[in-house]
């Protein structure tokens, strides 16, 4: 077997790190051969594709060496989630991973399988309620209290998120779109 070396994967469009696997010469071989983004399995010794299992593929787009030749930056497509998580990347924030797990985990006792159970409409009133309470911890609580609020807040908007089939990477897409977007000048 030939050396190991790290390959990043880049979405093209977004830029966004979506993983890191490990490709010998092989999987290189490979990937540039079908196209589809390969990689060298260190647990079971073996080469493994990329969606092989999920349907998740990664499209290669381009394979870019580093400077010494011991990583490759991988730009590609993907047909779906990443992370066998169901994230768009494995590098998500620790607060949707938990979320994912506890819903796909289905514990009854989890406040997070109950409420995506409940639906779209529970966790949408629970987003209501502590915007509501965002509010007025802003104009007559302590700091620490809003503090609390925008983060009981931020988890809800998760949430819903979540129990629409949504991403978290689908709100920072947005917000990058807008940061591009042509800007209008004002006029007097």
């Amino acid at each position: 077997m030939s050396d190991l070396r790290a390959a990043i994967v880049v979405d093209d469009a977004t830029d966004r790190v979506l993983m890191l696997g490990w490709m010998d010469d092989e999987a290189l071989a490979t990937t540039k051969e079908t196209g589809l983004v390969t990689f060298f399995s260190r647990s079971r010794q073996q080469q493994w594709t990329k969606g092989e299992s999920s349907g998740n593929f990664l499209h290669l787009v381009e394979i870019r060496p580093d400077c010494d030749d011991d990583a490759l930056l991988i730009r590609a497509h993907a047909d779906g989630p990443t992370c066998h998580d169901g994230s768009t990347t494995c590098f998500t924030p620790w607060l949707w991973r938990t979320i994912l797990q506890r819903q796909a985990a289905g514990d009854t006792a989890s406040y997070v399988a109950r409420s995506l159970e409940r639906g779209t409409a529970y966790v949408a009133q629970k987003v209501g309620e502590e915007a509501t309470e965002v509010v007025v911890a802003a104009l007559a609580e302590s700091d620490e209290r809003l503090v609390s609020e925008a983060a009981d807040l931020w988890f809800h908007l998760l949430l819903v998120l979540r129990s629409r089939g949504l991403d978290i990477a689908d709100v920072e897409d947005e917000l990058l779109r807008r940061n591009r977007a042509p800007r209008r000048e004002a006029t007097s």
